[in-house]
């Protein structure tokens, strides 16, 4: 069982004149090393220009389209990839057809200058998110609300941003390893001698090991991707099929390491994000509530005042 069985995922890049070639091919071609590891089509992948019937890099690499805006629209995900000065972009027929996405419910991601073309279409309102740092402050003067994070890259439910480069590589191991298991991820990493996988959060898995004080390879992957599945939980279930063990093998490994079990140490892991949110954002309270995962405001008060002691309202 994997978490994404139902045929190929259908993956559409929007390719915004001038974007960075490398960004691009590392969000790109673990997909297509997916394919060719599995032996059959795991990622359909489809190329949409903005206008005409091409792609042009920044280096003048031209990657012909496979896909319009006015034509497929049968997708699982889009990711925008856009380089240059994507501030300056407006074209109005993509932001809309942006906003059909999002409103039919389709995953939307953004690499390297790309989160400030979703930024710009309002699909990314009360979503956590990252950009290169190159267009942190262009990003801050056109949406002041947003919720920057200096990460590689945020998975926060149906959005998905990364700061672009190599930093694709790594968020594509983690959206392979939540659709098709751990080992397999891994495989892809390794076939482009990807070995130092990076957690969403930091520069390097060592910031894992350091931050917990534990180096167990199950226990690290799976707090890899509680931090990559903060505001829509994983199940004890999936967490341990994503890291090859049984649920309780997993339990045991994470009262063994780090005294508490792995769901129990979920959710404080997504409270003190929350407690972040509410020390550094403008968000209501029931916001912070669902971007971490919390079904209710009722449910996260309750659950955060069992854990720090005071009400959300106290800590803003």
């Amino acid at each position: 069982m994997t978490l994404h069985n139902t045929g190929p995922f259908r993956v559409g890049f929007l390719l915004i004149d001038g974007f960075a070639l490398l960004s691009y091919s590392s969000a790109a071609e673990p997909m297509r090393a997916a394919n060719h590891l599995a032996g059959k089509r795991l990622y359909d992948v489809r190329h949409i220009p903005v206008a005409g019937g091409r792609s042009v890099s920044s280096s003048g690499a031209v990657i012909e389209g496979t896909a319009t805006l006015d034509g497929d629209r049968d997708f699982d995900l889009v990711l925008v990839v856009a380089g240059g000065d994507p501030a300056r972009f407006d074209d109005g027929r993509v932001f809309q057809w942006l906003r059909m996405l999002a409103r039919r419910g389709v995953q939307i991601g953004g690499v390297s200058g790309g989160p400030v073309i979703l930024a710009r279409a309002g699909v990314l309102a009360g979503r956590r998110m990252t950009v290169h740092w190159e267009h942190v402050q262009t990003l801050a003067e056109i949406t002041p609300s947003l919720l920057v994070e200096r990460s590689l890259y945020v998975i926060d439910r149906d959005r998905m941003t990364c700061a672009g480069g190599t930093a694709a590589l790594d968020m594509m191991h983690a959206v392979i390893t939540r659709h098709h298991g751990a080992a397999f991820a891994r495989r892809v990493s390794d076939w482009f001698m990807h070995t130092d996988v990076r957690p969403s959060g930091g520069p390097q898995r060592a910031g894992l090991v350091e931050r917990y004080g534990v180096s167990d390879p199950a226990v690290i992957q799976a707090i890899e991707m509680m931090e990559n599945h903060v505001a829509d939980p994983l199940s004890l279930d999936q967490l341990a099929h994503l890291c090859g063990l049984g649920a309780r093998q997993l339990n045991r490994l994470f009262s063994e390491k780090l005294g508490a079990s792995t769901m129990a140490f979920y959710r404080g892991l997504r409270l003190e994000k929350a407690r972040n949110l509410l020390e550094q954002s403008v968000m209501s309270v029931t916001e912070i509530a669902l971007a971490t995962g919390f079904a209710s405001s009722a449910h996260f008060s309750t659950a955060f005042k069992s854990r720090f002691r005071h009400a959300p309202s106290k800590i803003r």
